[in-house]
């Protein structure tokens, strides 16, 4: 799915998923699936060797380096895993790991450690630790030691780069509302150029950064805990790592929150979760606009959402013109405003900016919207992980035609983000690396454990069904939590009081709360002018990346 700066800690936020299999190659004749199913047996062995030698060497955690601005009782360590789990004994790259130890306040029992995974694929979670620090998590961080760490790739570890971050542009970018045959071809060029730049820098590391990898990695990393089995929580990209990890090892999960799940099955990975994420997205674009507009008395951007709509198109129309603040162009206001599709919290200082602009002042559009040059390599990582991951675990359409044929269709009724969400995945079309992986369905795995997944019930970067899927896939011990007619991305950890009670619940006692239970949804925000923040909406505690 995609990538996106967000709020978690200093987290990144985004889109998108995929479930992997190593036995299994796009129509591979008889010798290739041999030859495909000795390598799988290859790697799950690598993988068991690592995990006993992680076990037995454990972690060795100190002070955290002051790079990772982590503060207080965070301790930090690193987990050396192989490159290639074929070749468990060959070169190997070091992954960063974060944690903070159970409180066991009250009297708590120490029930092990709780790893989590924000999403992405591209995010880290080394922040994650510092959600002990909130009463909302006291009884969890009592219990539990809570561990984050940044998967291969990201961050410090063995981070991956496909261009010279200071390559990205600072802005104004200009994208068309309606790309023309010439536009389509410039993005095709540069998705092309990007793919091969991929390729140069990474060299031969490149086809071992997917989620298959991914999930031998938190094997190993369960092991050099302690832990004979994994109590998870994942994140949009996370559920479907968590998945993955399921069907791999359902004998070493303990328990798992799957929050705001990605589609797991095999005909949508990963090229028909991303078409179905842009109709998403264009539900919620919809959802912030009716929301502004019951606030025209506050924002007079319009009374009806077709009326909000008209009053943006007359600022992207404006910054096509001159850039708000000389950065913001039609590009970067898109980016920003694809942040309301994701998070409602969001949403007043998103409608003030644009009221503020159509009153002749842009200097909050461009505040909000303008890239941020200190984040430029963080962005640049977390873009590079993302589209090798995605192009590693799947196939997709090399023929730009089927590319250009399902994205023009979609875009006929979803014009907010289609266009977008394909130049940024369309590297995978030339992607340099042979043999992609063929996803596989990840059904009913046998002796796993019960789990928990949670959704909204309008999220536009994970969609409904792919929770209903989910929950269908892991089997009759998978409980499913919604909350109904909500739809920011990232259900758990303080927007909704009813979610988390039963998050907390299963986490400490195994307890699920049936099949499919229902929550109401969390209050939507409170309109605020650009002159008076204080009462701006109710900042989630964890929002995830996606």
């Amino acid at each position: 799915m995609r990538t996106r700066l967000a709020r978690h800690g200093a987290a990144v936020a985004a889109l998108s998923l995929a479930l992997c299999t190593p036995t299994a190659r796009a129509a591979p004749a008889p010798d290739a699936a041999e030859a495909a199913e000795t390598a799988a047996g290859a790697e799950s062995a690598g993988a068991d060797l690592a995990a006993r030698r992680a076990a037995t060497a454990g972690l060795d955690f100190r002070a955290c380096p002051d790079v990772e601005e982590l503060r207080g009782p965070v301790r930090c360590a690193t987990l050396r895993v192989p490159l290639d789990y074929a070749r468990p004994d060959g070169p190997q790259i070091s992954l960063t790991v974060s944690r903070v130890t159970a409180t066991g306040a009250r009297g708590a029992v120490r029930q092990g450690a709780l790893v989590h995974n924000p999403g992405g694929p591209g995010a880290s979670g080394m922040s994650f630790p510092l959600v002990a620090e909130l009463p909302a998590w006291e009884r969890i961080a009592a219990a539990y030691d809570l561990v984050g760490y940044a998967p291969r790739g990201v961050g410090r570890s063995a981070p991956l780069s496909c261009q010279d971050p200071s390559a990205r542009t600072a802005g104004p970018t200009r994208e068309p509302a309606e790309p023309s045959p010439a536009y389509k071809r410039q993005r095709l060029e540069a998705a092309r150029a990007y793919a091969r730049g991929c390729a140069l820098r990474a060299g031969a590391a490149l086809p071992y950064y997917s989620t298959l990898n991914n999930a031998r990695d938190l094997h190993v990393l369960r092991a050099a805990l302690g832990e004979r089995r994994l109590t998870f929580m994942g994140a949009s990209y996370g559920t479907y790592l968590g998945a993955v990890y399921a069907a791999l090892h359902p004998g070493h999960v303990r328990r798992m929150v799957l929050d705001s799940a990605v589609d797991p099955d095999p005909r949508r990975v990963w090229y028909r979760n991303n078409l179905a994420q842009a109709a998403g997205f264009e539900r919620r674009w919809y959802d912030f606009r009716a929301w502004a507009a019951r606030h025209h008395a506050t924002y007079r951007l319009g009374a009806t959402p077709a009326g909000v709509q008209a009053s943006y198109e007359r600022v992207r129309d404006a910054v096509a013109r001159t850039p708000a603040g000389g950065r913001v162009g039609t590009g970067e206001l898109r980016a920003a405003y694809l942040q309301a599709a994701y998070y409602d919290d969001v949403w007043p200082e998103r409608a003030a900016a644009l009221a503020a602009f159509l009153r002749g002042d842009p200097a909050e559009l461009a505040a909000q919207a303008a890239p941020d040059p200190a984040a430029a390599a963080r962005a640049e990582n977390a873009t590079a992980v993302y589209t090798a991951v995605l192009c590693n675990d799947a196939p997709w359409p090399a023929d730009w035609e089927t590319w250009d044929r399902d994205n023009t269709e979609l875009a006929r009724t979803a014009p907010f983000e289609t266009w977008a969400n394909a130049f940024l995945n369309l590297p995978c079309a030339s992607w340099p690396v042979p043999g992609r992986q063929r996803p596989v369905a990840v059904e009913r795995p046998a002796l796993l454990p019960r789990t928990l997944v949670v959704a909204a019930e309008r999220d536009g970067a994970t969609p409904y069904p792919g929770a209903l899927e989910l929950q269908r896939r892991l089997g009759a011990g998978a409980a499913l939590v919604t909350e109904a007619g909500s739809g920011s991305h990232g259900v758990v950890g303080g927007r909704n009081d009813c979610v988390d009670r039963h998050v907390e619940r299963y986490l400490l006692t195994g307890d699920t709360p049936g099949w499919r239970v229902t929550c109401a949804p969390h209050p939507e925000p409170a309109p605020v002018s650009l002159d008076d923040r204080a009462a701006s909406a109710r900042r989630a505690l964890l929002p995830p990346v996606v």
